[in-house]
Protein backbone atom coordinates (compact mmCIF):
# COMPACT_ATOMS: atom_id res chain seq x y z
CA UNK A 1 0.00 0.00 0.00
CA UNK A 2 1.34 3.50 -0.78
CA UNK A 3 -0.71 5.32 1.51
CA UNK A 4 -1.01 3.97 5.07
CA UNK A 5 -4.25 5.69 6.90
CA UNK A 6 -3.84 6.70 10.73
CA UNK A 7 -6.17 6.93 13.36
CA UNK A 8 -6.25 8.61 17.13
CA UNK A 9 -6.46 6.21 19.78
CA UNK A 10 -7.64 8.20 23.63
CA UNK A 11 -8.10 5.41 26.44
CA UNK A 12 -10.88 5.59 28.65
CA UNK A 13 -8.00 5.16 31.90
CA UNK A 14 -4.70 5.30 33.19
CA UNK A 15 -1.76 3.30 32.91
CA UNK A 16 1.39 2.70 35.01
CA UNK A 17 4.92 2.98 33.58
CA UNK A 18 7.91 5.43 32.63
CA UNK A 19 8.38 5.36 28.58
CA UNK A 20 6.81 8.63 27.55
CA UNK A 21 4.32 8.49 24.98
CA UNK A 22 0.64 9.47 24.22
CA UNK A 23 -1.71 7.82 26.91
CA UNK A 24 -2.41 9.39 30.26
CA UNK A 25 -0.29 7.80 33.05
CA UNK A 26 -0.70 6.94 36.51
CA UNK A 27 3.06 8.30 37.76
CA UNK A 28 4.15 12.34 38.34
CA UNK A 29 6.52 13.59 36.96
CA UNK A 30 7.62 16.39 34.75
CA UNK A 31 3.84 16.15 32.06
CA UNK A 32 2.21 18.40 31.00
CA UNK A 33 -1.13 17.31 32.58
CA UNK A 34 -2.14 18.78 36.27
CA UNK A 35 -2.53 16.72 38.86
CA UNK A 36 -2.74 18.47 42.31
CA UNK A 37 -0.76 21.37 44.54
CA UNK A 38 1.85 20.12 46.76
CA UNK A 39 4.17 22.23 49.24
CA UNK A 40 7.39 23.03 48.11
CA UNK A 41 8.43 21.20 51.28
CA UNK A 42 7.37 17.73 50.21
CA UNK A 43 8.12 18.41 46.72
CA UNK A 44 11.43 21.03 46.44
CA UNK A 45 10.58 21.46 42.71
CA UNK A 46 10.97 25.78 42.86
CA UNK A 47 10.27 25.66 39.06
CA UNK A 48 7.29 24.39 39.43
CA UNK A 49 6.02 27.04 42.07
CA UNK A 50 2.41 28.44 41.40
CA UNK A 51 2.42 31.86 42.90
CA UNK A 52 -1.33 32.60 42.54
CA UNK A 53 -1.90 29.30 44.65
CA UNK A 54 0.74 30.21 46.91
CA UNK A 55 -0.96 33.69 47.82
CA UNK A 56 -4.30 32.24 48.23
CA UNK A 57 -3.58 29.15 50.50
CA UNK A 58 -4.78 29.53 53.88
CA UNK A 59 -1.96 27.96 55.54
CA UNK A 60 0.90 30.73 53.58
CA UNK A 61 2.68 27.90 52.21
CA UNK A 62 4.75 27.82 49.31
CA UNK A 63 2.34 25.78 46.34
CA UNK A 64 3.50 23.65 43.36
CA UNK A 65 2.26 22.13 40.91
CA UNK A 66 2.47 18.40 39.93
CA UNK A 67 2.05 17.32 36.87
CA UNK A 68 1.14 13.47 35.71
CA UNK A 69 2.94 11.67 32.59
CA UNK A 70 2.47 10.74 29.48
CA UNK A 71 3.17 7.57 29.10
CA UNK A 72 3.57 4.29 26.10
CA UNK A 73 1.78 0.99 26.94
CA UNK A 74 1.77 -1.97 24.96
CA UNK A 75 -0.42 -2.64 22.08
CA UNK A 76 -1.82 -6.50 20.69
CA UNK A 77 -3.59 -7.42 17.83
CA UNK A 78 -5.07 -11.12 18.10
CA UNK A 79 -6.53 -11.88 14.85
CA UNK A 80 -9.11 -14.96 13.94
CA UNK A 81 -7.44 -16.62 11.21
CA UNK A 82 -9.73 -19.59 10.70
CA UNK A 83 -11.02 -20.53 7.40
CA UNK A 84 -14.50 -18.58 8.19
CA UNK A 85 -11.79 -15.69 8.12
CA UNK A 86 -10.24 -16.15 4.77
CA UNK A 87 -13.87 -15.59 2.86
CA UNK A 88 -15.21 -12.53 1.44
CA UNK A 89 -17.12 -11.35 -1.66
CA UNK A 90 -14.72 -8.56 -3.10
CA UNK A 91 -11.75 -8.68 -0.51
CA UNK A 92 -10.78 -11.32 2.06
CA UNK A 93 -12.11 -10.52 5.67
CA UNK A 94 -8.40 -11.27 6.52
CA UNK A 95 -7.75 -8.48 3.98
CA UNK A 96 -9.47 -6.35 5.99
CA UNK A 97 -8.18 -6.81 9.17
CA UNK A 98 -4.65 -6.34 7.74
CA UNK A 99 -5.37 -3.10 6.57
CA UNK A 100 -6.51 -2.44 10.30
CA UNK A 101 -3.01 -3.70 11.38
CA UNK A 102 -0.98 -1.59 8.75
CA UNK A 103 -2.75 1.65 9.95
CA UNK A 104 -2.43 0.66 13.49
CA UNK A 105 1.69 0.27 13.15
CA UNK A 106 1.61 3.49 11.74
CA UNK A 107 -0.46 5.21 14.24
CA UNK A 108 1.19 3.55 17.75
CA UNK A 109 4.47 4.28 16.42
CA UNK A 110 3.62 8.02 15.90
CA UNK A 111 2.19 7.35 19.45
CA UNK A 112 5.22 5.85 20.62
CA UNK A 113 3.86 2.84 21.38
CA UNK A 114 5.07 -0.94 20.91
CA UNK A 115 2.73 -3.17 18.72
CA UNK A 116 2.79 -6.98 18.57
CA UNK A 117 0.34 -9.93 16.72
CA UNK A 118 -0.74 -13.03 18.48
CA UNK A 119 -3.23 -15.13 16.35
CA UNK A 120 -5.49 -18.02 16.11
CA UNK A 121 -7.31 -20.68 14.50
CA UNK A 122 -8.79 -23.73 16.99
CA UNK A 123 -5.18 -23.86 17.82
CA UNK A 124 -2.04 -20.87 19.00
CA UNK A 125 -0.47 -19.74 15.44
CA UNK A 126 2.57 -19.52 16.82
CA UNK A 127 3.36 -18.68 13.02
CA UNK A 128 2.21 -15.35 13.00
CA UNK A 129 3.27 -14.22 16.27
CA UNK A 130 5.46 -11.06 16.37
CA UNK A 131 6.10 -9.67 19.94
CA UNK A 132 5.24 -6.02 20.67
CA UNK A 133 8.25 -3.91 19.37
CA UNK A 134 8.75 -0.28 18.42
CA UNK A 135 9.57 0.34 14.50
CA UNK A 136 8.42 2.03 11.72
CA UNK A 137 7.99 -0.62 9.39
CA UNK A 138 6.07 -2.85 12.10
CA UNK A 139 3.04 -2.67 11.14
CA UNK A 140 3.30 -3.51 7.58
CA UNK A 141 5.29 -6.70 8.35
CA UNK A 142 2.32 -7.71 10.26
CA UNK A 143 -0.14 -6.86 7.78
CA UNK A 144 1.79 -8.56 4.89
CA UNK A 145 2.08 -11.76 7.11
CA UNK A 146 -1.76 -11.50 7.45
CA UNK A 147 -2.39 -11.00 3.59
CA UNK A 148 0.01 -13.69 2.87
CA UNK A 149 -1.70 -15.91 5.72
CA UNK A 150 -3.00 -18.99 3.90
CA UNK A 151 -6.18 -21.42 5.72
CA UNK A 152 -5.72 -24.37 7.30
CA UNK A 153 -5.16 -27.49 5.52
CA UNK A 154 -7.83 -30.39 6.57
CA UNK A 155 -10.67 -30.40 9.06
CA UNK A 156 -10.32 -29.14 12.29
CA UNK A 157 -10.70 -32.15 14.78
CA UNK A 158 -14.59 -32.03 16.09
CA UNK A 159 -14.26 -30.58 19.58
CA UNK A 160 -12.18 -27.73 18.39
CA UNK A 161 -13.54 -24.25 18.30
CA UNK A 162 -12.47 -20.62 17.99
CA UNK A 163 -12.54 -19.84 21.93
CA UNK A 164 -9.57 -22.66 22.54
CA UNK A 165 -7.66 -21.32 19.86
CA UNK A 166 -7.85 -17.85 21.47
CA UNK A 167 -7.46 -18.96 25.38
CA UNK A 168 -4.03 -20.94 23.84
CA UNK A 169 -3.15 -17.52 21.73
CA UNK A 170 -3.73 -14.99 24.57
CA UNK A 171 -2.05 -16.60 27.77
CA UNK A 172 0.82 -14.44 27.46
CA UNK A 173 -1.61 -10.96 27.82
CA UNK A 174 -3.74 -12.47 31.32
CA UNK A 175 -3.12 -9.67 33.65
CA UNK A 176 -1.19 -7.34 31.41
CA UNK A 177 -2.27 -4.08 30.76
CA UNK A 178 -2.73 -1.72 27.39
CA UNK A 179 -4.54 -2.00 24.26
CA UNK A 180 -5.37 -5.32 22.91
CA UNK A 181 -7.93 -5.42 18.96
CA UNK A 182 -9.56 -8.71 19.46
CA UNK A 183 -10.44 -9.18 15.36
CA UNK A 184 -12.63 -11.82 14.92
CA UNK A 185 -16.36 -13.02 13.04
CA UNK A 186 -17.13 -15.05 15.69
CA UNK A 187 -18.82 -17.90 14.01
CA UNK A 188 -18.10 -20.10 16.91
CA UNK A 189 -19.69 -21.13 20.08
CA UNK A 190 -19.25 -17.62 22.33
CA UNK A 191 -20.95 -18.89 25.98
CA UNK A 192 -17.58 -18.88 27.66
CA UNK A 193 -16.05 -15.48 25.83
CA UNK A 194 -17.37 -13.27 28.36
CA UNK A 195 -15.63 -14.94 31.24
CA UNK A 196 -12.31 -14.84 29.01
CA UNK A 197 -12.30 -11.29 28.16
CA UNK A 198 -12.74 -10.94 31.96
CA UNK A 199 -8.76 -12.06 32.43
CA UNK A 200 -8.04 -8.90 30.35
CA UNK A 201 -9.43 -6.78 33.00
CA UNK A 202 -6.09 -4.66 33.24
CA UNK A 203 -6.45 -3.89 29.60
CA UNK A 204 -8.35 -2.33 26.97
CA UNK A 205 -10.32 -4.62 24.72
CA UNK A 206 -11.51 -3.38 21.26
CA UNK A 207 -14.10 -6.14 19.79
CA UNK A 208 -13.37 -6.15 16.07
CA UNK A 209 -16.60 -7.49 14.34
CA UNK A 210 -15.33 -8.43 10.69
CA UNK A 211 -18.51 -9.47 8.64
CA UNK A 212 -18.69 -9.67 4.90
CA UNK A 213 -21.99 -8.27 3.28
CA UNK A 214 -22.42 -11.35 1.42
CA UNK A 215 -22.62 -12.87 4.72
CA UNK A 216 -25.46 -10.16 5.97
CA UNK A 217 -27.77 -9.73 3.14
CA UNK A 218 -28.81 -12.79 0.85
CA UNK A 219 -29.12 -12.77 -2.79
CA UNK A 220 -31.74 -10.78 -4.04
CA UNK A 221 -32.81 -12.92 -6.63
CA UNK A 222 -34.98 -16.34 -6.29
CA UNK A 223 -32.44 -18.79 -7.65
CA UNK A 224 -30.97 -22.16 -6.41
CA UNK A 225 -27.77 -20.71 -4.49
CA UNK A 226 -24.75 -23.29 -3.56
CA UNK A 227 -23.82 -22.57 -0.07
CA UNK A 228 -20.49 -23.84 1.69
CA UNK A 229 -19.26 -23.52 5.06
CA UNK A 230 -16.08 -22.05 5.00
CA UNK A 231 -14.63 -24.18 8.85
CA UNK A 232 -16.56 -27.70 8.26
CA UNK A 233 -16.75 -27.78 4.09
CA UNK A 234 -20.07 -29.19 3.94
CA UNK A 235 -22.16 -27.94 0.98
CA UNK A 236 -25.61 -27.94 0.27
CA UNK A 237 -27.92 -26.38 -1.54
CA UNK A 238 -31.40 -23.85 -0.90
CA UNK A 239 -34.05 -22.08 -2.82
CA UNK A 240 -33.41 -18.87 -2.32
CA UNK A 241 -36.99 -17.76 -1.22
CA UNK A 242 -38.40 -14.91 0.75
CA UNK A 243 -38.74 -16.59 3.88
CA UNK A 244 -35.38 -17.30 3.20
CA UNK A 245 -34.25 -14.35 2.69
CA UNK A 246 -35.99 -13.13 5.99
CA UNK A 247 -35.09 -16.24 7.89
CA UNK A 248 -31.38 -14.98 6.60
CA UNK A 249 -31.54 -11.78 8.20
CA UNK A 250 -33.37 -12.32 11.35
CA UNK A 251 -30.64 -14.92 11.73
CA UNK A 252 -27.75 -11.89 11.32
CA UNK A 253 -29.93 -9.49 13.29
CA UNK A 254 -30.36 -12.14 16.48
CA UNK A 255 -26.59 -12.56 16.19
CA UNK A 256 -25.61 -8.97 16.01
CA UNK A 257 -27.67 -8.54 19.33
CA UNK A 258 -26.45 -11.46 21.16
CA UNK A 259 -22.55 -10.19 20.51
CA UNK A 260 -23.08 -7.00 21.27
CA UNK A 261 -24.93 -7.54 24.80
CA UNK A 262 -21.51 -10.04 25.44
CA UNK A 263 -19.17 -7.28 24.70
CA UNK A 264 -21.27 -4.34 26.20
CA UNK A 265 -22.10 -6.37 29.25
CA UNK A 266 -17.95 -6.52 29.57
CA UNK A 267 -17.50 -2.56 28.91
CA UNK A 268 -16.10 -2.85 25.57
CA UNK A 269 -18.41 -2.34 22.89
CA UNK A 270 -17.68 -3.70 18.99
CA UNK A 271 -16.15 -1.76 16.56
CA UNK A 272 -17.86 -3.05 13.15
CA UNK A 273 -15.43 -4.09 10.23
CA UNK A 274 -17.84 -4.55 7.24
CA UNK A 275 -16.04 -5.07 3.87
CA UNK A 276 -13.60 -2.34 4.54
CA UNK A 277 -11.67 -0.56 7.01
CA UNK A 278 -12.64 3.13 8.18
CA UNK A 279 -9.79 4.89 9.75
CA UNK A 280 -11.92 7.97 10.81
CA UNK A 281 -14.66 5.91 11.86
CA UNK A 282 -11.89 4.20 14.62
CA UNK A 283 -10.90 7.76 15.36
CA UNK A 284 -14.55 8.39 16.45
CA UNK A 285 -14.75 4.94 17.78
CA UNK A 286 -12.39 5.90 20.83
CA UNK A 287 -13.73 9.30 20.79
CA UNK A 288 -17.03 8.27 22.04
CA UNK A 289 -15.78 5.61 24.59
CA UNK A 290 -12.93 7.51 26.19
CA UNK A 291 -15.54 10.28 26.47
Amino acid sequence: MDHVDEFHYQLPRRFGGWRPGAQRGLSQGSGQEFAAHRRLFDHADPRRIDLRASVRDARGDWLVRVQRLRVAIPVHVVVDVSASMHFGALKRKLDVVADLVEALGYSAFRAGDAVGLLAFDHRAREDLFVPARHGRGNGSLMARMLRDCRAAPGRPPADANGLAGLRRATERLVGRGGLVFLASDFHWPVAALGELLAQFAPACVVPLLVWDPAETEPPPARALVALSDSETGVRRSLWMRESLRTRWREAVAARRAELTALFDAQGMPAFHLHGRFDAEALTRYFMETAA
